[in-house]
């Protein structure tokens, strides 16, 4: 187009077009039409399957601390297998639909690692093992190298698995294991063993003074004297959901 026209405008024209309208035609190529793209295509690039192949219950973890907004470090020598792997984690949260939180290429340098930290929850990969020594950086650090996942000493009380821990880690092995089972149907699994841990927030629930939204009762939470691990969960996703009363 360029070529064609000698000037900037009209390729700025056909930007807005796709922008605005969603739409895009040109001569020699024919039509760009949006809706061909669906962006959750694009999340399902990854598969859920190869991470359950690699880390077995221990995708559990990754499921906790993507539910609590945890930080989550990434490591590998080889940026492929960074990206790779990071590009599929959101799709364990599958309701958030939130790839913002993947920053899957950072380097140690001061400017990177500041962006990083005005994040509240994130998954960064890196190629330097140096981060392992960074514990400041995460909660889980996952050496996808080594095929090892580490819980920080800070994250651990948070991350107390429990009853409720085991039978996602059993359905998440499951579903993946199943050869009949394609990985969007295994985030459908996932995703619906998600909602129905939402469910068990929602008679604690209530609105908050202000009306605006539903907060935690977390006497009512007590009450029902849950596992303490699930206890635990249940008020650490409240505070994730940004539900606890201020």
């Amino acid at each position: 187009m360029y070529l064609k026209h000698g000037s900037p405008v009209k390729m700025m024209e056909s930007y807005i077009a796709v922008l605005t309208k969603g739409i895009c035609q040109s001569e020699e190529n024919g039509s760009f039409l949006s809706k061909d793209f669906d962006a959750r295509k694009a999340y399902l690039a990854g598969s859920i399957k190869d991470i359950v192949s690699q880390f077995g219950m221990e995708t559990v973890i990754l499921h906790t601390a993507l539910m609590l907004k945890k930080r989550i470090v990434v490591y590998h020598p080889k940026i492929e297998a960074v990206q790779e792997f990071t590009r599929t984690l959101p799709a364990l949260v599958w309701h958030r639909q939130d790839w913002t939180i993947l920053h899957s290429y950072v380097h140690l340098s001061a400017e990177e690692l500041e962006a990083l930290r005005m994040c509240p929850g994130y998954i960064a990969g890196f190629v330097d093992l140096e981060v392992s020594n960074r514990s400041d950086l995460y909660d889980v650090f996952v050496n996808l190298a080594d095929r090892e996942i580490t819980v920080a000493p800070l994250a651990k009380e948070a991350m107390t698995m429990g009853k409720l821990h085991k039978e996602i880690g059993q359905l998440i092995v499951q579903s993946a294991e199943d050869p009949e089972k394609s990985d969007s149907q295994v985030i459908q699994d996932i995703s619906l063993k998600t909602r129905e841990i939402f469910t068990h927030l929602e008679p604690f629930s209530e609105v908050s003074s202000d009306g605006e939204k539903l907060v935690l009762n977390f006497e009512a939470l007590k009450q029902r004297r849950f596992p303490p691990a699930t206890e635990n969960f249940l008020y650490h996703l409240a505070a994730a959901e940004q539900m606890l009363k201020i």
